[in-house]
């Protein structure tokens, strides 16, 4: 029948009739509509005319140009409407603001063609169209292009689809699953294996385990046993698969479990014509020759029946023996050994031989097989099994009678059959084993944490003969479907709750019937199963019962011309399955007699299988049909049918995915010819149709279908908004207030919290109106400019007119005065000349009289300008005089001020003086009671003596007692391990018990399942009783499993009582526990229970045997050390009770806890009575009395300084030098006031050194103290605070030292006489004011002399300076002090805090002057050991500080210039060049340190990539946003409708404020801030630009991934803002000098990128300049911006595909990379020029606030 296409409505539900009517209006003319076509389904057209209602027919034009009447009857019958080109190739579907059937095929079409784009959103689907073509589409730079990045940000794909899924597991910790479904050759197999890699990439763990790999290996594996090639693919999964991917804590992939479904066992025996096989089979008889192969005796493939049938038995562009060592490499990779592949090849080869099998007929009922044959002799031997059995039982079979046995031969045709039966059960079993192994293979040991799941199953499927694998693929599509359905419809909901829209339910397809006819009771597969018990059971006995039962049903129907075939609507089509072959099928039988040869077999994997299915043990097996018909097999799995277990293994499999959230991937075949970017619109929309796309569409069309947010509408339409309403203020009120003015049916749309619902057209009407804007506005500027032109050429062409007409009149007018003659002109032209002449004369002496004026006027203004200056200068003298002398006043007035605070100050430190001598007093007394009380320690300590004495004579008697307690330990610990055993007694009868429970209900269970048999034969109706039945019992075998877990959780508890003692015992319990509970099923798990049980309990006994050798040393240890005899009784007694109470091991051990806590308070006993003696050591500090007297002979001392800081002040004043002599003075008080400082440091050291010299006699004491009791932890921690006290103590002191030093230097800066003095002089000064202004000069010099003498304060610090000495540049230190040395100059070193304000390099300089001393001694250990300190500290610190910036620039410095150091004194000529002859001398001389050289490179290019990571961490989330995002250009750009899938940066949730927005000001101010660290720490520019260079080429790779990967960001209006935001970058190259870096180079890609948006793309002559300008991007690269051009408004062209292939010819020469994207991984190699260094080391000094004091400059 001719195809026809479907309308569907694009209406509302709340009022279909205003919705109808608001679009009939836009069923005008020059608009675009859709009507039906038989072959290319739809085609447009455009209306000619306005539609009116009740119009009989609609006005069209063809894009042929024929012009048609399009009937229309009613406005319902109208066609459905064109969307705007402008919205056409969207990445989303629901962006269309017509969303139908026509306009989803179209922009399919358009972005498949036009724009070779695969992949497009239709809300929370992902469409996938197969191009039959490799792309560069899935490299590894695209997984990280899409990792991190929200769906919807970049273009359509499936890697973003995986990390929706990934981010949503890691976020909701809820498992997701990726549903990828379509039909054979669409490509699902492939977009499940891309997804599975992506979770590999972006989920890798840091384990040696390769989980990652292993996972991916199994599609290899799966693939050529799973699949095959048929007439629409040439890699066909022939089974559904579901792979579990498992993630732990940390999300990353753990491990692995394959779940499959149907797999089609029929293909091993028959192939339609230009069909194969399982590759598996074809890539064997490829490798024949190899050694590993010849044993099985292959062929070529076209001389075996079994792989021959489809005729061409090799794929084009296919390597079998490739596919084949990839697939064996796979096998090893996942831990499946060389015997288990052997074995697996032996069963292929098997079935190989075993399909060439001749079986001859020897009559028309008996056939017969030669022995001779050789491919059955080779089938034997690989299998191990008798060749005379199978021979004779292929052709006969048994027949058990019921008072005989009779063998009974079969004609050819049932040997033939029972032969591929085999065939296909010896297949099916071997794929089930691999996939087992492989499920193995990818557990891995670790708790899941959450899974994603990748589901890739076959598609709905209609053929011209549909049989039993088409209905189970039609019927789990239509499960899928109904799942589909309820998730679309749940989100749809969801979306209009978050947005407080009004809800209205919503009619869609519901196939729950289809579903009812398939599996509900008296069913489709329940009528089957039925059938199949019946021993003449037939397909035709079974076809009339479902048109006996199912013929009223209205999704079924019985074909008209056929008995033997019956038809069901399912959601996608109707379709017709043939009978014939559904019985079989569905039983699923082999012969008894050939299980029995296969059971009795030698070759293990295949006896190993037959052998378990008698117990059970596998959950696929072979179905047996036995000899007898009226017997059936006892075993329910034998009977069971493969519908049923492909229904449950369905349930299954929707469980799982209804437990998890899922993601759908749906792949569609655009043509059958396998042509690459072909589209058949005919296939593409019956595949629409049946994977659910429209069904979508139609859910979303029926309410709201446009959905955009608040900025983007303003965005869009701001140009439809008037001057008042844009100042209106918030943007969603303006949205508002615009939207209620241009459509006024306020049921076209909805507002929503953050977005604006529209019904369907409504964009398209918006779209209309802003374009009618535009036009409008466009016609205004045409008309201005048209006139404009028009005036200029009227104007040009009447002046022209006027001169000529000028000329004419004069020449006519010579004509007609005839009388004028030659004299009368001349004297006409002498009068002219007259005229002028004199004209000339009288502007000449005007030109003069306003000169002489001028000149005048100027003169008079330069003698004004000489005064002006005369009076700047004497105005000027008096303001700066007048200034000085109100300086001098606020000095004056500041100088009184200041010495009033000193003054002050001073009183308040003598008060805390006289504090502080007080102090002393006090502390000298607490000396002298200190002395007292250690005397009385000394007594103490000889009355310890002789009590340790006694002790020990006490301690001889104790061991008896001792004795005593341990044996009665061991008696206790007895009685404990009999409780302990009497415990595991009562454990095993509990397990016993609940074995016997087991075997009760399981027998029971049986009983029930047979007497099910029995009634199911009686009654057709009895199945639905039997199985309440069986749920009853499930239930009560479920309660009892509750009851008998609940059992042992208790004996879980009692056993946890019993063995608190170790931990180890605890998780051994605990793991029994959990193992108890599963019971999955309870014959297995209790045997391995019973296992674990004794395992256990060894593991008890050597525990119970450790606890006692433990308590027993633990015993020797207390008792051996004690010896007090009262705490050894005592302890006795107290186990002696316990004992008795309990008589439990545990207790003997809370005994020996006792007496350890009656030891440890005894020992504090002893330790309070030395506390006294410790208290007294501590205040041995005999010279604090001396420091004392010290103080105070420097008190006088400062008194009489003071004494001499009054007759200086005298003196001063006497030779009248006011301010600078004063000042002078004052440089010299405060060398006084250093001096005393130093002084009073040195006393501070001596004061230090003697309080540790005491605090260390004080810790050998201790430590004796120690030694003599090991146990006495407790006193130690207290002596050591003790001696924290001290030290606090002593820090006390220092601060009171300190507090008398600020009280001597106040003294000394003023006094009284002081005072007064500067009274006088200040009265003085008002005096002398006249003649300090004549004396400025002298001033001024006296000024520069203070500075003179301020400079060397810092000198005096130290003692007086001696003559100049002459140093070498190197630093003196000791062995000793390298830990020092290299935590003060390395592990403590700021980068912010002194050094900062260093000389750059300082560090590093001060190392390499350490190395030098140890190279000056010859010392080779020293240098070596110095080296080795140096590299370490610096890995230590870096490693500690990887996210520090500063840190790593820092040290990236130093390290940079300890590394030229160690080259510039070398003593190599090529680093000496540049050295001076002093820096010639500081070589080094002893030893070559290039070693060392190359390991402090290595370790600088590791702190440049570290130093690199935190730069480009950082700049990374700014440059998409900043480069391409944000608008630098204000007011070129607007936002379209994105669809379902929002971009991140649109989403707005409050409706006004888009979140944190970055532009190029933020680049360059983190740039800026990058800059200022490095050129602070002294970087060399030459490295700060390589570092540059990186980051420019980090935004250029970023920027043009996301290009290429963003469709929106490629239109002519972006280009400009890019090329605008690279000039701000060059701009701060420039200004930064760093313009010969080379980063700007890296920039051109992205340039040309933006280039190429701006050019035009219509010529020739444009694509040869294509073809020449850009010549740093790929071919690929060029015509993906080409194809991926969008246009933003109406008056922008699409690329045309012609234009596009035009390029493509010219870039066909053009030799480079076809990878799409960029490497932004990629790193520029790093180089460190030698640069050698001015510093010169014997000017070096070492900064005070370093603490390298221990350093000695020679």
């Amino acid at each position: 029948p001719p195809y026809r296409p479907r309308l569907e409505r694009s209406e509302g539900v709340e009022d279909s009739e205003s919705a109808a009517m608001a679009l009939q209006e836009l069923y005008t003319k020059y608009n675009r509509v859709w009507i039906p076509d038989a072959e290319q389904v739809w085609k447009s057209a455009e209306i000619l005319k306005d539609f009116t209602p009740g119009d009989r027919a609609l006005h069209l034009q063809l894009e042929d140009g024929t012009v048609l009447q399009y009937p229309v009857e009613g406005s319902g019958q109208l066609p459905h409407l064109r969307n705007p080109d402008i919205l056409v190739g969207e990445n989303d579907l629901t962006a269309l603001s017509y969303l139908h059937e026509p306009a989803v095929l179209h922009n399919l079409r358009v972005r498949f063609v036009d724009s070779r784009m695969i992949y497009t959103y239709c809300g929370i689907i992902l469409v996938a169209v197969n191009p039959y073509k490799q792309l560069p589409l899935y490299g590894d730079a695209v997984i990280h292009a899409y990792s991190g990045q929200n769906m919807g940000d970049l273009d359509p794909h499936i890697f973003a689809v995986a990390e929706e899924a990934y981010k949503q597991m890691a976020r909701n910790s809820r498992n997701q699953s990726i549903i990828v479904s379509g039909e054979s050759g669409a490509g699902k197999t492939v977009s499940a294996r891309y997804a599975m890699r992506y979770f590999a990439m972006v989920s890798k763990s840091s384990s040696n385990k390769r989980v990652e790999d292993k996972v991916l290996a199994s599609n290899p594996i799966t693939e050529a046993i799973g699949n095959a090639k048929t007439t629409r693919n040439d890699n066909s999964s022939r089974f559904g698969k579901y792979t579990e991917i498992s993630f732990d804590g940390r999300y990353q992939i753990i491990g692995a479990n394959m779940r499959t479904y149907l797999l089609e066992k029929s293909r091993v025996v028959f192939q339609s014509e230009n069909e194969r096989n399982y590759h598996i089979f074809y890539q064997m008889c490829a490798c024949a020759e190899q050694p590993e192969f010849k044993s099985l005796r292959l062929l070529s493939a076209d001389k075996f029946n079994y792989t021959c049938m489809g005729g061409n038995t090799e794929i084009q562009g296919v390597d079998d023996g490739a596919d084949m060592a990839e697939t064996r490499r796979t096998f090893t990779l996942l831990g499946l050994k060389d015997d288990f592949q052997g074995d697996v090849f032996k069963m292929l080869a098997a079935i190989l031989h075993l399909g060439n099998v001749v079986i001859k007929a020897v009559s028309s009922d008996q056939s017969s097989v030669s022995s001779s044959d050789p491919h059955l002799t080779m089938f034997c031997e690989l299998l191990g099994v008798r060749e005379q059995d199978m021979s004779r039982w292929l052709c006969h079979r048994r027949i058990v009678l019921a008072s005989e046995t009779v063998v009974k031969p079969q004609p050819r045709e049932r040997a033939i059959n029972a032969r591929d039966a085999l065939a296909k059960h010896l297949y099916a079993y071997l794929f089930d084993c691999v996939i087992h192994r492989i499920n193995q293979a990818l557990r891995v040991p670790g708790k899941q944490h959450s899974f994603i799941g990748v589901l890739d199953i076959y598609g709905f499927e209609t053929f011209d003969v549909n049989s039993f694998e088409q209905f189970c693929i039609n019927y789990a599509n239509e499960k899928l479907q109904q799942q589909f359905n309820l998730h679309v419809f749940k989100l749809e909901q969801e979306e209009y709750m978050k947005e407080d829209i009004p809800w209205t339910l919503i009619d869609f397809y519901d196939n729950q019937p289809v579903i009812d006819l398939i599996e509900a009771k008296m069913g489709i597969l329940d009528l089957l199963d039925e059938e199949c018990l019946f021993p003449q059971g037939t397909d035709k006995n079974w076809l009339q019962k479902l048109y006996n039962y199912l013929g009223s049903k209205p999704l079924f129907e019985k074909p008209r011309l056929s008995n033997e075939a019956f038809m069901i609507q399912h959601f996608a089509d109707k379709v017709e399955y043939r009978c014939k072959g559904f019985l079989e099928k569905n039983r699923d039988t082999l012969y008894e007699e050939l299980v029995d040869i296969m059971r009795a077999s030698k070759f293990p994997l295949l006896a190993d299988f037959y052998n378990e299915e008698d117990n059970n043990s596998v959950k696929k097996v072979v179905k047996v049909k036995a000899a007898r018909p009226g017997v059936k097999p006892a075993n329910k799995q034998l009977r069971s049918t493969v519908g049923n277990k492909f229904r449950s293994s369905l349930y299954l499999l929707m469980e799982t995915l209804n437990a998890t959230t899922p993601h759908y991937v749906r792949c569609i075949k655009p043509n059958e010819e396998k042509l690459p970017f072909e589209y058949d619109s005919k296939r593409v929309v019956q595949q629409l149709r049946a994977c659910g796309v429209l069904e979508t569409v139609r859910i979303s069309a029926q309410s709201y279908p446009s959905r955009w947010t608040y900025i983007e509408f303003y965005s869009r339409y701001s140009i439809l908004m008037s001057q008042a309403e844009l100042r209106a203020g918030e943007k969603k009120q303006i949205c508002r207030t615009v939207l209620q003015r241009l459509i006024p049916d306020s049921n076209q749309y909805k507002f929503g919290r953050t977005k604006i619902f529209f019904r369907a057209g409504q964009v398209a009407y918006l779209e209309k109106l802003r374009l009618d804007r535009l036009r409008t506005a466009c016609i205004t500027i045409q008309k201005h400019v048209r006139g404009w032109r028009q005036r200029r050429r009227y104007q040009s062409i009447r002046q022209a007119a006027v001169v000529i007409q000028q000329y004419v009149r004069g020449t006519r007018q010579i004509r007609q005065v005839r009388t004028v003659t030659a004299a009368a002109l001349k004297q006409g032209w002498a009068a002219v000349v007259i005229q002028r002449r004199c004209r000339g004369y009288l502007i000449h002496r005007l030109y003069l009289l306003l000169r002489v004026a001028t000149i005048t006027v100027q003169a008079y203004m330069v003698e004004e300008h000489k005064a002006l200056v005369l009076q700047k200068y004497a105005r000027a003298w008096l303001v700066r005089r007048r200034f000085q002398t109100m300086r001098r006043l606020v000095l004056n007035v500041q100088l009184s001020y200041r010495v009033q605070q000193l003054r002050k100050k001073i009183e308040e430190q003598n008060k805390e003086n006289r504090g502080l001598v007080e102090r002393l007093a006090s502390l000298a007394n607490a000396h002298a009671q200190g002395m007292d009380r250690a005397q009385a320690l000394e007594l103490e300590l000889s009355k310890t003596v002789s009590e340790k004495a006694s002790i020990e004579e006490r301690e001889k008697k104790s061991k008896e007692d001792k004795d005593q307690v341990i044996a009665q330990l061991q008696r206790e610990r007895d009685e404990a391990r009999l409780q302990n055993q009497t415990l595991q007694q009562e454990l095993k009868n509990s397990l016993q018990q609940m074995t016997d429970k087991f075997e009760g209900h399981k027998k029971k269970l049986m009983d029930d399942l047979e007497r099910e048999e029995r009634l199911r034969k009686v009654a057709e109706h009895s199945g639905e009783l039997q199985k309440e039945d069986l749920e009853k019992e499930i239930f009560v075998l479920k309660e009892e499993n509750r009851r008998l877990r609940e059992e042992k959780v208790q004996l879980q508890t009692e056993a946890e009582e019993d063995t608190q003692v170790n931990k180890e015992l605890q998780e051994q319990l605990g793991q029994l526990a959990k193992h108890v509970k599963v019971i999955p099923e309870l014959r297995k798990e209790i045997n391995s229970l019973q296992m674990e049980k004794d395992e256990t309990d060894r593991k008890m006994r050597e525990q119970t045997q450790q606890t006692r050798e433990k308590m027993n040393l633990i015993t020797r240890q207390l008792l051996g050390e004690t010896k007090e005899e009262e705490l050894i009784l005592r302890m006795k007694k107290e186990v002696t009770e316990n004992a008795g109470e309990e008589g439990d091991l545990l207790f003997a051990f809370d005994a020996l806890q006792n007496a350890t806590r009656v030891m440890e308070n005894h020992l504090k006993e002893q330790k309070e009575g030395y506390e006294s003696q410790v208290e007294t050591l501590v205040f041995k500090n005999d010279h604090l009395t001396r420091e004392n007297q010290q103080l105070q002979t420097l008190f006088q001392e400062k008194s009489d300084i003071n004494h001499s800081i009054g007759q200086e002040v005298a003196r001063l004043t006497s030779e009248n030098m006011v301010i600078p002599e004063l000042k002078q003075q004052v440089s010299e008080l405060q060398r006084h006031r250093q001096e005393l400082e130093s002084q009073l440091k040195e006393q501070s050291t001596e004061m230090t050194e003697k309080l540790m010299k005491v605090s260390s006699e004080l810790q050998g004491k201790l430590e004796e103290e120690h030694s003599q009791r090991r146990f006495l932890e407790e006193k130690n921690r207290e002596s050591e605070r003790e001696k924290e006290e001290v030290e606090r103590t002593l820090e006390e002191l220092k601060e009171e030292t300190a507090q008398i030093k600020r009280l001597h230097q106040a003294e000394s800066e003023a006094k009284n006489k002081f005072r007064q003095e500067t009274s006088r002089l200040t009265a003085e000064n008002m005096d002398f004011e006249e003649q300090l202004d004549m004396k400025d000069r002298t001033i001024k010099r006296l000024q520069d002399q203070i500075k003179a003498l301020q400079a060397p304060v810092k000198v005096n610090q130290k003692a007086v300076p001696t003559i100049p000495k002459e140093y070498l540049g190197m630093l003196e230190y000791k062995k000793e002090d390298e830990d020092r040395i290299v935590r003060k100059l390395i592990l403590e070193l700021k980068p912010r805090g002194v050094v900062v304000n260093m000389i750059p390099g300082l560090a590093a300089h001060l190392l390499f002057m350490c190395v030098r001393h140890a190279d000056y001694l010859n010392d080779g250990n020293k240098l070596k050991s110095l080296m080795h300190g140096i590299i370490t500290s610096i890995k230590r610190i870096i490693t500690n500080h990887q996210e520090n910036f500063e840190t790593l620039s820092f040290w990236l410095s130093n390290t940079y210039y300890l590394l030229n150091c160690l080259k510039q004194y070398s003593g190599e000529e090529e680093f000496m060049k540049h050295n001076t002859p002093r820096q010639n001398k500081n070589c080094l001389r002893n030893f070559d340190l290039s070693e060392h050289r190359q390991i402090l490179s290595d370790l600088a290019i590791r702190i440049y990539h570290l130093f690199l990571n935190i730069m480009e961490d950082t700049l990374y989330p700014m440059i998409v946003p900043a480069m391409l995002e944000h608008e630098s250009l204000q007011g070129i750009s607007s936002m379209k409708p994105t669809g379902f899938r929002k971009r991140s940066n649109s989403l707005l949730e409050n409706g006004d404020s888009e979140g944190q927005a970055y532009s190029v000001a933020s680049i360059l101010q983190l740039m800026n801030s990058f800059h200022s660290s490095m050129a602070q720490h002294g970087m060399e520019p030459q490295l700060q630009g390589q570092a540059v260079r990186q980051l420019f080429y980090l935004i250029g790779a970023t920027a043009l991934n996301s290009i290429l990967l963003r469709k929106d960001l490629c239109s002519c209006r972006k280009g400009m803002q890019i090329r605008c935001n690279i000039s701000y970058l060059e701009e701060w190259l420039r200004e930064k000098s760093l313009q010969g870096c080379g980063a700007m180079d890296t920039l051109g890609p992205l340039s040309q990128a933006a280039w190429l948006l701006q050019v035009n793309k219509t010529t020739d002559e444009d694509a040869a300049e294509i073809q020449q300008r850009c010549c740093e991007l790929s071919p690929v690269q060029i015509v993906k911006i080409l194809n991926s051009y969008t246009p933003i408004d109406d008056f922008e062209k699409r690329v045309a595909p012609s234009f596009v292939r035009k390029v493509q010819v010219l870039l066909q020469e053009r030799e480079g990379s076809n990878q799409l994207m960029m490497d932004a991984q990629y790193r520029f190699q790093v180089t460190f020029p030698f640069c050698p260094s001015t510093q010169a080391l014997e000017l070096l000094q070492v900064p005070t606030s370093l603490h390298l004091g221990f350093l000695t400059r020679i």
